[in-house]
Formats: C-alpha cells, sequence, structure tokens
C-alpha cells in the first residue's frame, strides 16, 4: 500500500532539495529519518518532517507498521517562482528569481500486510486515545477549578491585609516598589 505526504511553497530551490531527496530514495523509512539528521543541508530539516508526516499517515491511517516501510520515490518539483528587482548600474533593473519547490514522499510496505493492524484493531486503540484525552482534560479541568479556590481565600486574606493598611496602622511608611520610587525617593545631602 502507498502512503503519501506532500511540501509545498517551499522556499529553497528545487534543485538544492533534490539532492537530499535523491539521498533517500529506497532506503527504509526509520534509517532513512537517520541519514536526514546527519545530512549537512538546509533542506534535511524540511525533508525529515515531511518523512515523519509520511510514516504518521502510514500509522495512524492505514494501521502499517513504521518498521516494514521503506521510502518507495522522492518527487521535487518547481513551485511558483517570485520575481524580484535589484537596481543596477545606469538606471537600469537587474532581475532576481526567488524559485520555491513542492516535495512529495511516497512510502511502501518491504512485505505485504506484515504486522498491519485490522481496522477493529485501529477503532479500539482510537477510543482508548480519546478516553485518555477526556480524562487529561477533565484532570486539568479540577486542578483549575482547586486553583481558583485557593485564589479566592488567598484574596480574601489579601483584603484583609489592605483594609489595615487603609486603616492607618502603617501611617508614614513609604513602599519602595519599583526602581523609580528607589531613585526618587533618596534622601538628599
Amino acid at each position: 500500500m502507498k502512503v503519501t505526504a506532500e511540501l509545498n511553497n517551499l522556499r529553497i530551490s528545487s534543485r538544492k532539495v533534490k539532492l537530499v531527496a535523491d539521498l533517500i530514495k529506497g532506503m527504509d523509512a526509520l534509517e532513512a529519518v537517520s541519514q536526514l539528521d546527519v545530512a549537512i543541508k538546509k533542506t534535511s530539516e524540511y525533508m525529515q518532517k515531511l518523512l515523519l508526516s509520511a510514516i504518521a499517515n502510514a500509522e495512524n491511517n492505514f494501521g502499517l507498521s513504521k518498521n516494514n516501510l521503506y521510502v518507495l520515490d522522492a518527487v521535487v518539483g518547481a513551485g511558483p517562482t517570485m520575481k524580484r528587482w535589484m537596481p543596477k548600474a545606469y538606471g537600469r533593473a537587474g532581475q532576481i528569481l526567488k524559485r520555491t519547490s513542492k516535495v512529495r514522499i511516497v512510502l511502501e510496505e518491504r512485505v505485504e500486510g506484515k504486522d498491519r493492524k485490522s481496522k477493529e484493531q485501529m477503532e479500539k486503540e482510537k477510543a482508548e486515545r480519546i478516553k485518555k484525552a477526556k480524562d487529561e482534560m477533565k484532570k486539568e479541568e479540577d486542578k483549575k477549578k482547586e486553583e481558583k479556590k485557593d485564589d479566592a481565600k488567598e484574596g480574601k486574606v489579601e483584603k484583609a491585609i489592605d483594609n489595615k493598611t487603609k486603616s492607618g496602622e502603617k501611617k508614614g511608611a513609604v513602599e519602595a516598589k519599583g526602581w523609580k520610587n528607589k531613585m526618587f525617593h533618596r534622601k538628599s545631602m
């Protein structure tokens, strides 16, 4: 089964992207990820992210095993070109072409059907993930409610302290908060 992932409008020329794409053709998927990790090209980071996306598509959408996948093809094409102008001598203008590229990675299974999950297994795992996410959200909401209660209790204590200071217990004391108060409330010589 073929699985694809696409990247459009990558702001690197297709000639440069093709160098990295040719590097991973025919490799196992996980081996290609590690190869892109050590490649010293600007494009390798984007290609690695795209390859990981294709692997995730294969696992989540089709139930394929990532250990059984390999890169069947990596197609690189030219995207839209942005045209800019640079002033030149004698009032002329030189054209600058800022090229973009489109990348498409195709993954396929080495052994057809090996370690593939059935639809029932995939649906069961999906239901478990949803249940787990709901439980986590519920715990977070409970934490927020507890924090609000604690803040409300602290707010009452702060109000009581504010009332005492307003009543005049700390008369004449200047609180030095911030650098402005420190600077302007210095004792003059």
